[in-house]
């Protein structure tokens, strides 16, 4: 009877996912993705981690001198993402040589069932992983622990002798990942010790986690805003019963860069988290990020955390790691002062930035 419903489920979950909202975010996140990650990495015993990499991450690579890590976003779609940081690589010229791109996959149950997957293979809920969730199976690992497995793999000078860079970058629901990651791992300080830079990028997000219960919008009627992951209560596992101002102390200190598109305005945008809780930090994604910023340099005025806008540039991934900003951000390469305008101006010339809240199409 067992192997018969294993049968029956990815059935049953296409027919429940072909009746979800079609209209919005509601629904295609939760169709099974249709290309899996091609190559996997143990996370811990008897649990992998599905990805895409530029090379094989279990031989030696010593011409490997940066890995650059690119999260997908809520469609879990790693290999477009994948694409993408095969052309910025290829975008940047002799910059990108020696490069590695990783694209891991966070699969949903969804995707495990529906592709018949081995039971090792570890899938989250739906939106669970993008805030350090543990998994549903095989074992309780967040996300982040995921992520950690990868830096260490990275970080092992048997396999990468001469790596020195590692960016994590995100864009959209994958710029939630990046973002949280950034506050709650240790990870990447363990490996400058050992002489290896990692630094985060975070394109697009549609929240962050905040440090403080002040929001630039209105909270009443949302008990919710100051939860993890918007928030800094009732923290993940992963969090190790760290305190916030611990972690705040540690977040600002790490180099951190924010890529917004000069074009993601629109409040009603179908992949926009339009809960109270991501409303509370503004209308749109650009006012949330340019607001978040502000919020930090508020309590920490030496913050060294650039905010850079791509003009011309909505919600688009490839848009955004692909321009003069986001190759500066993956690849250290110069050329973005001028293109980006300063933060807190004109998202689109001679139409001013809507205060926190205001909803306008």
């Amino acid at each position: 009877m067992a192997s018969s419903l294993r049968f029956l489920l990815p059935l049953l979950l296409a027919l429940v996912a072909g009746r979800a909202e079609a209209a919005g975010e509601a629904g295609p996140h939760r169709r099974p993705v249709p290309v899996l990650g091609d190559r996997s990495l143990a996370v811990a015993p008897g649990a992998r981690l599905l990805l895409f990499a530029s090379a094989d991450l279990d031989r030696r690579h010593p011409e490997v001198t940066r890995a650059v890590i690119v999260l997908h976003g809520r469609l879990r779609d790693a290999d477009t993402y994948f694409d993408t940081g095969l052309a910025a690589r290829a975008a940047a010229g002799t910059a990108g040589e020696g490069t590695v791109v990783v694209a891991p996959q966070f699969l949903a149950e969804v995707d495990w069932a529906a592709h018949a997957l081995p039971e090792d293979v570890l899938r989250w809920s739906l939106e669970g992983w993008q805030g350090g969730d543990d998994a549903l199976g095989p074992r309780p690992l967040s996300s982040f622990d995921a992520l950690d497995a990868i830096l260490a793999r990275l970080g092992d000078r048997d396999l990468f002798p001469n790596l020195s860079r590692i960016v994590v970058a995100g864009h959209s629901g994958g710029g939630q990942v990046a973002q949280r990651y950034a506050i709650l791992s240790r990870a990447g300080d363990a490996l400058a010790q050992r002489g290896v830079r990692v630094s985060t990028v975070v394109a697009n997000p549609s929240s962050y986690a905040y440090f403080t219960p002040e929001r630039p919008g209105p909270v009443a009627g949302c008990p919710g805003y100051d939860r993890w992951k918007y928030g800094m209560q009732d923290l993940p596992r992963y969090a190790g019963g760290a305190a916030p101002a611990a972690l705040e102390a540690a977040y600002v200190a790490r180099p951190v860069t924010y890529l917004l598109g000069g074009r993601d305005t629109d409040p009603d945008h179908p992949a926009l988290d339009r809960s109270c809780m991501a409303e509370a930090q503004g209308p749109f994604r650009l006012a949330r990020g340019e607001l978040y910023r502000e919020a930090l340099l508020a309590r920490h005025p030496d913050l060294r955390q650039p905010l850079h806008v791509v003009p011309g540039v909505g919600h688009s991934g490839r848009g955004m790691f692909g321009s003069a900003c986001g190759l500066a951000a993956l690849f250290d390469l110069p050329g973005c002062g001028p293109g980006a305008r300063p933060a807190g101006t004109d998202p689109v010339p001679g139409r001013p930035l809507p205060a926190a809240g205001a909803r306008t199409r």
